[in-house]
């Protein structure tokens, strides 16, 4: 398997390999997890002996779909119990960046379960426009999501997380975050750095903190808004935003009350932002990650 180009990505399943390989060779159960496919049809052949063809579709949004076929090249199993499954694929669609391509999925019986792993490698059309999108934008992204499907596959199969579940808890923690994000960014450009806003100044001097200590202030939110994303994958994180939240609304009752029942007032903005914390910490239990795969063979296997 010496390989210097291509897709690989790895993932260790606790399971048996005849569960790993149904729920990755049965189409309508291969197109529940892999983001890559929104739909795979296995198409009708004459014998046992023929590849086995399929077709399959990804949709792209706003009623667009790139469709393309493949075919099963060959599947092998040694005496140690490893398989491979072989494939190439193509698409004639013209609004597809890929052209052709080929790879293998593998199979390998571990102790405590299956190394499941795949290689793949494609050709690009649109000329030199389409190898620098391919380089810069595309390979990256569709090994990422190769990768974030294959989690998907280890959460429902060691798990039991239903791969629709596991979407709707991506889509919640994603949210969770961008909306905490987006708070500390306003909370800290708009009122502090941009218009340094009464309210804001005469919650300073009522903490008995100096006033120019303002920008600084601002500056240590849009950090915390720069953390909340880059801090994507550590859980902990919405607990501790939980806390500032709590401890801000406290300091606020403290030191500013008369804000408490302000118009647009901390209640309403730290208790929000405290409940997308929890909203955060729970769906992040549930999500699939792309970084617990093996992006690059071992040594023993290239």
């Amino acid at each position: 398997m010496a390989q210097t180009r291509g897709i690989y990505v790895e993932i260790q399943i606790r399971a048996g390999i005849e569960e790993v390989w149904r729920r990755t060779q049965v189409p309508d159960l291969h197109e529940l997890w892999d983001l890559r496919f929104t739909a795979i049809d296995y198409l009708p052949r004459r014998s046992e002996e023929e590849p086995q063809r399929f077709r399959y579709s990804t949709r792209l949004g706003f009623g667009l779909k790139i469709h393309g076929e493949g075919e099963s090249t060959g599947t092998r199993e040694d005496a140690a119990g490893l398989r491979t499954s072989a494939l190439k694929f193509w698409s004639a669609d013209p609004k597809s960046l890929i052209e052709e391509g080929s790879g293998y999925w593998q199979y390998v019986p571990t102790a405590g379960g299956v190394r499941f792993l795949t290689w793949y490698d494609y050709q690009t059309r649109f000329g030199a426009a389409g190898r620098l999108i391919d380089r810069l934008l595309f390979r990256p992204l569709i090994g990422w999501a190769t990768a974030w499907s294959f989690d998907r596959l280890r959460l429902w199969i060691d798990r039991e997380v239903p791969p629709q579940f596991s979407m709707r808890m991506a889509l919640i923690h994603a949210l969770a975050r961008l909306g905490i994000a987006f708070t500390w960014l306003w909370q800290g450009l708009v009122p502090k750095l941009l218009f340094a806003n009464a309210d804001e100044q005469a919650m300073i001097v009522a903490a008995g903190l100096p006033l120019a200590l303002l920008p600084a202030v601002g500056l240590l939110e849009l950090a915390f808004a720069v953390l909340t994303i880059g801090l994507w994958r550590w859980r902990p994180f919405f607990l501790l935003n939980g806390l500032a939240m709590a401890a801000a609304l406290l300091a606020v009752g403290l030191k500013s009350p008369s804000y408490l029942v302000a118009a647009f007032n901390p209640v309403t903005l730290n208790v929000s932002v405290a409940i997308l914390s929890i909203a955060g910490y729970l769906s992040a239990a549930e999500v699939p990650s792309a970084s617990r795969c093996l992006r690059r063979a071992p040594k023993e296997t290239q």
